[in-house]
């Protein structure tokens, strides 16, 4: 039986009674995800993660939320219109493609760190995984601390405690038997963020989505802090400096940031 954390159920039972007492226990709100992308990657594993939990959360509310997993080569024959989201875990090409093609649909970017993917502004595109810009600077922050440090920033990792933490990668390694790594996190999120929209809003549909997600979304994410999309559609959000797969500390790194933000790592605009 999949087991949640006591945060997690009465924020579930707090949306289903303050927000929804009087919904019809027979008209249920199917909510569809796709994801796009290698079967084996870590990042489906995150995504089914989030699934499991927006489901459990959504016995509460009326919502069933489903999944179709694609090959890259699915995309010019799929029909994309009953999807409120997709999950991308392809190469920049095929998600510039994917992107491009279902313009109204949220589309996740969960491995791409290339800064040409941000500064290019998709509309339509929103970048879970952080950009090489984000480590680039996170690194160089730490280093005016420790600049011998042979560290590494990441997005996640495995002994994470903070903010929750513990308990996802708990539930994670008890579904899995692997530990939650950036990938993986980036898949989850994506899918939190929207079902979590979703219990909010009883948003179903795509372009209402994109909107709500660009404009409205304050997503915790389990790292403690505000997270909302840039105009770039990169996720503002904390990165870890790992070194000798220890935590070392969290980017923005504490009186060396400037600013003292998550706007301290990485692109801000478009162009």
């Amino acid at each position: 039986m999949f087991k949640i954390s006591t945060h997690t159920f009465l924020y579930s039972l707090l949306i289903s009674f303050s927000l929804f007492q009087s919904a019809d226990s027979s008209e249920v709100m199917k909510v569809n995800f796709a994801y796009v992308g290698d079967v084996n990657h870590p990042a489906l594993l995150g995504v089914k993660q989030g699934l499991e939990e927006a489901n459990l959360q959504g016995q509460f509310l009326n919502q069933e939320y489903n999944l179709d997993i694609l090959s890259v080569a699915d995309i010019s024959k799929q029909d994309f219109s009953n999807y409120i989201a997709v999950m991308a875990a392809t190469n920049i090409e095929s998600f510039k493609k994917l992107a491009s093609t279902h313009t109204s649909i949220p589309v996740f970017n969960l491995i791409n760190r290339a800064d040409e993917l941000r500064t290019a502004c998709i509309e339509n595109a929103l970048h879970t995984i952080p950009s090489n810009r984000m480590a680039k600077d996170a690194l160089a922050q730490w280093h005016q601390k420790k600049p011998e440090s042979r560290a590494g920033a990441q997005a996640w990792h495995h002994d994470f405690v903070k903010f929750a933490a513990r308990d996802l990668n708990k539930r994670f390694k008890k579904k899995f038997d692997t530990v939650m790594n950036d990938y993986s996190w980036a898949g989850w999120a994506a899918i939190k963020m929207t079902s979590d929209a979703v219990a909010r809003t009883q948003i179903n549909e795509p372009d209402k989505m994109l909107h709500y997600l660009k404009t409205e979304l304050s997503f915790d994410g389990q790292k403690g802090s505000n997270m909302t999309f840039r105009e770039t559609g990169q996720l503002r959000q904390l990165l870890l400096i790992v070194e000798d797969n220890k935590i070392a500390t969290e980017a923005p790194v504490r009186g060396v940031a400037k600013p003292p933000t998550l706007d301290s790592l990485g692109t801000l605009n478009c162009g």
